[in-house]
């Protein structure tokens, strides 16, 4: 059965923290409830109050496991959560974060979006000294590498241990006085800073500010170290400076359209690239239908440029799970339409343009033609929202190997065949980043050019 959740790019986290409020926790659920795109498969909040840190990791989603009841045994006025996608690791909440430890330097917690390409070699180096670990996760590394090092207190062991970590990583930590939030020095995964009140919040997306009622402030900027304690904030600047390398594929795909990103709006974004996708590969359609969810935004883009009518012409069934028994005798498109299914009155002997954010092994974007084929479509024409994608990421996304990027392994013209369209038209580099509004030497393409901006250890793949 194809599963369409297997066919895309998944980033494998979302962060989010709160200080200074008497309801810190339930705080926290909500912000994590809406970045609940970025993880579905395990959550967790570690509050502190005042003295003791109090934790509760689960697996599944954020309301189904937080609960009054729940919140209830999370006190205190500061709190960091996690949602979590799994990937080479074992589904077991021993996986799930924020992760906690007792050491030299107090009580620290600690959550993680990103990826450390070389901590199996670190992992490795701690088990000789001596460390028991208790995850197949890189973030623990981090913990113990902590509990190692000299240092006056919690705050500056970070530092200290952050300065040598290469790889991608937006961190929350909590100490029982603290919240600490730190982006590496190239910024590959967002980070930002909202307020409400006296009350501060960081996430991976601004659009969870808005459950809380909290006005987005600013970008935790690439470098920076973040105290937030009761006498206010206080940023650092613990690392050398390196060339920024923030991701592109949050404003193609990850990141939900109401967020702020890089100091840009997502929504935008996706429209600006619609228009110039219709700009670089115009079509003699009747309709442009999205591919749903991720490719509405890019589809009204496309549609307002090429004045060709925009039509929800698939309709997304958001309400599936994941246990279903395909039929013995197989139905065709099976998997695909557990997700995905035509109008077909919009869709009957018309010329249709498709739009998605990209293709990733090719296979739902074949059983999605075939779909609107068998609607009554006249002629299909695809057309991909960013160039074609040809390189795993080491940065904290979830990828399929290089051998299973159907872009990698084909050229255009036998991509369209293989997905029995009529044409096929994938939006350039160029208008990519200029629709973006992101120069390319402070972004990351590595998916799409294969230039990876730091060294890449071995096994980093099955490191999350």
């Amino acid at each position: 059965m194809t599963d369409i959740s297997n066919d895309k790019f998944r980033d494998e986290c979302g962060v989010f923290g709160v200080f200074g409020h008497t309801e810190a926790s339930t705080l926290t659920q909500l912000g994590l409830f809406a970045l609940q795109h970025r993880g579905q498969e395990a959550c967790g909040i570690v509050s502190s109050d005042g003295e003791d840190l109090h934790q509760i990791r689960r697996l599944g989603l954020v309301a189904d496991n937080f609960g009054e009841k729940t919140l209830k045994r999370l006190p205190g006025e500061s709190a960091i959560g996690h949602t979590r996608y799994s990937t080479a690791g074992k589904k077991s909440v021993r996986e799930a974060q924020p992760f906690s430890v007792t050491c030299q330097h107090g009580q620290i917690a600690v959550c993680h979006n990103g990826n450390l390409p070389f901590a199996n070699k670190k992992r490795l180096e701690l088990e000789e000294q001596g460390a028991i670990f208790n995850s197949t996760s890189d973030t623990e590394t981090i913990l113990h590498s902590i509990a190692r090092t000299q240092a006056k207190d919690a705050i500056e062991a970070i530092a200290k241990v952050l300065k040598d970590t290469e790889g991608a990583f937006s961190l929350l930590f909590l100490t029982p006085e603290a919240l600490i939030a730190v982006r590496d020095p190239r910024g590959f995964r967002p980070l930002v800073l909202g307020r409400t009140k006296d009350t501060w919040a960081v996430g991976s997306e601004s659009c969870a500010f808005d459950l809380i009622d909290a006005e987005y402030v600013r970008e935790i900027e690439a470098g920076e170290m973040l105290v937030i304690d009761k006498k206010g904030l206080h940023s650092h600047r613990p690392f050398d400076k390196k060339p920024k390398s923030v991701c592109t594929f949050e404003h193609v795909y990850f990141s939900r359209p109401d967020s702020i990103i890089f100091g840009r709006s997502i929504n935008e974004s996706r429209h600006k690239m619609g228009r110039q996708l219709a700009v670089e590969h115009p079509v003699d359609a009747d309709i442009v239908v999205p591919v749903p969810d991720s490719g509405v935004a890019a589809a009204i883009g496309y549609s307002a440029e090429s004045d060709i009518s925009f039509r929800q012409g698939i309709i997304r069934n958001h309400y599936i799970g994941r246990t279903f028994i395909e039929p013995s005798e197989s139905i065709r498109s099976f998997g695909v339409r557990l997700k995905l299914n035509p109008i077909q009155d919009l869709i009957k002997d018309q010329k249709v343009v498709l739009i998605d954010d990209s293709i990733v092994r090719g296979t739902t974007s074949k059983k999605v033609v075939a779909l609107v084929r068998e609607a009554g479509a006249k002629e299909v024409h695809i057309r991909i929202s960013c160039p074609p994608t040809v390189s795993p990421c080491y940065y904290g996304v979830n990828t399929p190997r290089k051998a299973e990027l159907i872009a990698a392994q084909m050229s255009v013209d036998e991509v369209c065949r293989y997905i029995e369209a009529d044409s096929i038209g994938y939006l350039s580099m160029e208008g990519m980043l200029e629709a973006i509004g992101i120069d390319k030497n402070s972004s990351c393409v590595a998916c799409w050019n294969g230039k990876y901006p730091t060294a890449i250890g071995n096994g980093s793949k099955d490191i999350r």
